[in-house]
């Protein structure tokens, strides 16, 4: 057999073993490593390299020992899930650097850290002075955790009393100019429904790269033709125009009858619609 045709055998064979082996691992393998997950990955890279390209012919071995390591990998995660002894030990555990806005010194030592470094890691994080820091720790995996004072973190609608729409995840219903089925009936909406709004933009199915639907029901595009100015959605804004007009015309008849009771109803219900836009105003803005 040629040399080439047997390297490229050997190269598909562990392209499928390792496949396999990274499926037992999971996820974990691919994202923020602990240092045994870092050793156990270069080791079966090294092996598999070594395999393929090696002059040797033990394959049998090679994916044995790919496999040992794979199990091995695997058993620990498991392990970790059931004690957290073993966890601590082989991920270790989260090192506090600041701690009530002062900077652990002895923390940083141990974990050879400078303050260079530490700088880095909180500019990350959008965080330039150390003293806006409440509270920092340095996770297993090596990223900072950080939280802000109090007078330093951003204004949330919680902290203003604020009621908000909820939010869920849009839907992609079209995608390179193909209507996903499973996705628009997600959404609620049908095919009908999605003509008529593409109608509407002054778009046809085939020109939209990408569309989707959000928790408010409206439809939003990108076009493949980045010189088209796609409008913005203005139903839930001109939704709100329309009661407001309704609520002053009321207030304008309450003016204009002459009969007590006529004039009465009409504020009432001007009223009633005015707390009506305040209600609605966090899903209709």
């Amino acid at each position: 057999m040629p040399e080439w045709v047997e390297i490229g055998f050997r190269s598909i064979l562990f392209v499928i073993v390792l496949f396999a082996v990274t499926k037992l691992i999971g996820k974990k393998q691919i994202s923020e490593l602990s240092f045994f997950e870092y050793v156990a990955g270069i080791t079966i890279g090294s092996i598999a390299g070594e395999i393929i390209m090696g002059l040797n012919n033990h394959w049998g071995a090679g994916i044995l020992s790919i496999m040992i390591f794979g199990l091995a990998t695997f058993s620990a995660d498991i392990l970790a899930l059931k004690s957290k002894n073993f966890r601590n030990f082989f991920e270790g555990r989260g090192t506090v650097l600041i701690k009530d806005g002062k900077i652990q010194e002895d923390n940083l030592k141990k974990e050879r850290y400078t303050i260079d470094d530490l700088n880095s890691l909180l500019r990350q994080k959008d965080v330039f002075k150390a003293a806006d820091v409440e509270f920092a720790v340095l996770e297993p995996r090596g990223d900072l955790s950080v939280m802000l004072k109090k007078e330093n973190q951003p204004l949330t609608p919680k902290d203003l009393n604020m009621n908000v729409a909820q939010e869920k995840e849009p839907q992609t219903v079209i995608m390179d100019g193909k209507i996903l089925n499973d996705p628009l009936a997600e959404s609620g909406k049908t095919r009908k429904w999605l003509n008529m709004e593409i109608e509407k933009l002054g778009l046809t199915l085939d020109n939209i790269f990408l569309g989707q639907i959000d928790s408010y029901g409206e439809l939003t595009v990108d076009v493949y033709d980045d010189t088209i100015n796609v409008p913005a959605p203005q139903q839930r804004p001109l939704l709100r125009a329309m009661i407001k007009k309704c609520a002053a015309d009321l207030e304008v008849f309450s003016l204009q009858t002459d009969s007590k009771q006529a004039e009465s109803m009409y504020k009432r219900n001007s009223e009633k619609l005015n707390q009506i836009i305040h209600k609605l105003d966090p899903f209709l803005k």
